[in-house]
């Protein structure tokens, strides 16, 4: 224990990192890991958030505090210190999203494949198929999803209209995960729960798959002491037969010639390289050069931090080149992160393709017989909801009832729904537009912050800071005179926020209980 003078209270001196951890380092014979164990002891995990494009990130206030920017990814900047960010409402808008700095690299590598994939069917991407910007839309899984940062870099770099599934195992992380993704507002996407043994019932459906796999967890020991305290060599060896198990069941999502992202936030070999062998060896996975290295190095703007990243493994005898990245803390500006690129052999013929009647090999599959609705949804009231949407945008949606409400769901992708309603726990699907209870149709706060509302839809009163952070807290807020009655939208900085309903002598607030913040210091 050490002594706080300025208080006179008792602060835990941090773990150190066990010995068995520090010989596991120096086992790997690879001098680029000399000092880890030192740094992950004395220095300090960076700060650093990544700007939505599609909201402006870099008009908030936060974008004006940074310290430098993320290296490769033009989206994402280091913050010199940490803020009170659960008090900033452009969080909570999706405007910008706290994440690791290492972790952006998603973005860049679905830009990446998106290029790949974009150039290999060039014929194909007529205007039917191709995005708004000029790119074919892929089908992506992200399938140990939460919290949502490596979905939500997806999103970023994915072409217009793609569609994004989401998948964790866990109840409660999962309504994170969904939280977050809809604050994104973005890129479609499809919120699933369970185990990814589920995704097998689907056959070759997915484009690209990413694997950010359960992991030993020490690539955060910097930041997590949990992390140190739990570690043994045992637990490696636990994590990857389950990463095998996870990687063995998605291997028969994907279709053929698609391509399987996998990452770990961990530094030995069993859970990186040697399972990135696994899959090459036992499914015939093709190692992809991520192309990371080159891109960024050749950009205009480059700080030449990339060349702190590592593209290239530790030498495993009988283990060929695998175009590996590393980011090890002390190297690069982030936590430990290893990421992997690889495809399955064959020809890939893109869902949005396959979708579009040139190829016959999508599985239609038996649609389930659905429940009659709890609550029948009328045509006025799909009608009023259809009237919300951009206009730009509702040729490209179809609105639907649900159980209790209403969704959108964008129409390219619409054939694929039903299959992932009869074999996935599917928790959200698209964009949930409104409940119906009774005669109250309540929209709901994934759409207030999605891109598919339009600005008109309903009448908007902008707020301050600190009536925002009231309203996310679920407290009063009072609106000017004259406001209409009804569903309003609160704004803040020009961009939505929320929804509130005008009783005029007072309001009901129509934030999400469970979304509400609890502690802002």
């Amino acid at each position: 224990m050490r002594i706080n003078h300025d208080s006179s209270t008792t602060i835990p001196t941090p773990p150190l990192m066990k010995p068995e951890f520090v010989k596991m380092l120096a086992d790997l014979g690879d001098t680029r890991f000399d000092r880890l164990a030192e740094t992950l002891e004395t220095t300090r995990p960076e700060v650093s958030v990544r700007l939505n494009p599609r909201k402006a990130g870099r008009q908030t206030p936060m974008a004006a505090t940074a310290d430098s920017r993320v290296d490769w990814w033009d989206g994402g900047i280091y913050l010199g210190q940490r803020p009170r960010f659960t008090a900033d409402p452009a969080l909570h808008q999706g405007r910008y999203y706290v994440q690791d700095a290492s972790s952006m690299v998603t973005s860049a590598i679905a830009r990446h494949i998106s290029a790949i994939i974009a150039k290999e069917n060039a014929s194909a991407c007529d205007a039917a198929e191709a995005g708004g910007d000029g790119q074919l839309p892929l089908l992506w899984l992200d399938a140990c999803a939460a919290p949502g940062g490596k979905t939500t870099a997806a999103l970023d770099g994915l072409p217009d209209g793609s569609l994004v599934v989401a998948n964790e195992y866990d109840y409660s992380r999962a309504e994170i995960l969904k939280e977050n993704v809809a604050k994104w507002g973005g890129t479609p996407t499809v919120i699933t729960r369970g185990d990814t043994a589920q995704f097998r019932r689907l056959g070759g459906f997915f484009d690209v798959i990413a694997v950010d796999a359960p992991c030993s967890g020490e690539g955060m020991m910097r930041k997590d002491l949990t992390a140190r305290e739990q570690w043994t060599p045992s637990l490696v060896v636990e994590c990857a037969a389950r990463q095998r198990e996870i990687l063995g069941n998605l291997w028969e999502a994907l279709r053929p010639g698609g391509f399987l992202v996998y990452s770990t936030c961990t530094f030995n070999t069993t859970e990186d390289e040697l399972m990135a062998d696994w899959l090459r060896r036992e499914h015939g996975a093709i190692p992809v050069d991520t192309g990371i290295i080159e891109s960024v190095n050749a950009g205009a703007s480059s700080t030449g931090e990339a060349r702190n990243i590592i593209d290239r493994e530790i030498e495993i005898p009988g283990v060929e080149p695998l175009h590996s990245l590393r980011f090890i803390p002390g190297r690069a500006r982030g936590e430990g992160l290893y990421m992997t690129v690889m495809r399955k052999p064959g020809n890939l013929i893109p869902a949005a393709i396959a979708l579009s009647g040139k190829d016959s090999r999508q599985k239609k599959g038996k649609q389930k017989k659905q429940a009659p609705d709890r609550q029948a949804v009328s045509r006025q009231t799909l009608d009023l909801c259809r009237g919300w949407l951009q206009p730009t945008l509702a040729d490209a949606y179809d609105v639907s009832a649900t159980d209790d409400g209403v969704r959108a769901f964008p129409r390219l992708w619409q054939p694929l729904l039903p299959a992932m309603l009869r074999d996935l726990q599917v928790i959200s699907a698209g964009t949930e537009m409104a409940v119906v209870k009774g005669r109250d149709i309540i929209p709901t706060q994934q759409f207030a912050l999605s891109l598919i509302l339009s600005p008109s839809a309903f009448p908007a009163v902008e707020v301050g800071s600190g009536e925002a952070v009231d309203y996310l807290s679920r407290e009063a807020v009072t609106l000017p005179e004259g406001t209409p009655r009804g569903v309003v939208m609160l704004t803040y900085d020009g961009w939505p926020l929320g929804f509130v309903k005008n009783l005029g002598n007072r309001t009901n607030s129509l934030y999400p209980k469970e979304w509400r913040i609890r502690n802002i210091t």
